[in-house]
């Protein structure tokens, strides 16, 4: 019984098209360390907040009424901010189709601000409150924090790396706006819901 080869053409020679159509395969040794480090940042910051003894202050909320007014809106600034973040990567990504040269920097500069906006609360979370797991919303609250600062480290130390899947930054910067909006949802908007909307 004749035929055509199972990796060639009729007339046997080789047909290079199946090579051509098989992805190469991905290299996922440099994202083993930004995951690492980025999983120990998250135990470690755990494993602070449930040892260290909470002061019940830490930072002067300035501006504010008090510190829970002045970490909902920090927290809703940096939610803005990580909005806006998913916006301009989906236009450097070209998912939305829009000829704006100055994207990369707003990308850049929103992330470094929607973070900084992020450091007080979590020093105040930490500092003086630690982490709690006997109230679910607070519990959430707690292990949300700790990821987040996870998966920004990752990305973080993922960013410089060459040869990582295409999938690896919009992975994890998803990650990281999906655990800011849950720390939004079981913070600020709690507080806007429960207590009101006040400074």
């Amino acid at each position: 019984m004749s035929g055509t080869p199972a990796n060639g053409t009729a007339d046997g020679t080789t047909d290079d098209t199946q090579a051509l159509r098989t992805p190469p395969r991905q290299n996922l040794a440099p994202l083993l360390v930004p995951l690492v480090v980025g999983g120990l940042v998250a135990v470690a910051l755990g494993v602070y907040g449930r040892a260290h003894t909470p002061t019940g202050f830490a930072v002067g909320p300035a501006g504010f009424s008090g510190p829970l007014a002045m970490k909902s809106w920090l927290t809703t600034g940096a939610f803005l901010l990580a909005g806006v973040q998913v916006f301009s990567a989906l236009v450097m990504w070209g998912r939305i189709k829009l000829d704006v040269p100055w994207i990369g920097a707003l990308h850049r500069w929103s992330g470094r601000a929607a973070f900084l906006l992020t450091i007080p609360v979590a020093f105040h979370c930490l500092y003086a409150l630690g982490a709690q797991f006997d109230v679910t919303r607070v519990l959430v609250h707690s292990l949300l924090g700790c990821f987040f600062y996870g998966v920004f480290t990752a990305k973080m130390l993922a960013l410089p790396k060459r040869g990582l899947p295409g999938w690896t930054l919009p992975l994890l910067g998803g990650l990281a706006f999906t655990a800011l909006a849950g720390l939004w949802v079981t913070s600020s908007l709690w507080f806007f819901t429960t207590i009101g909307v006040k400074l």
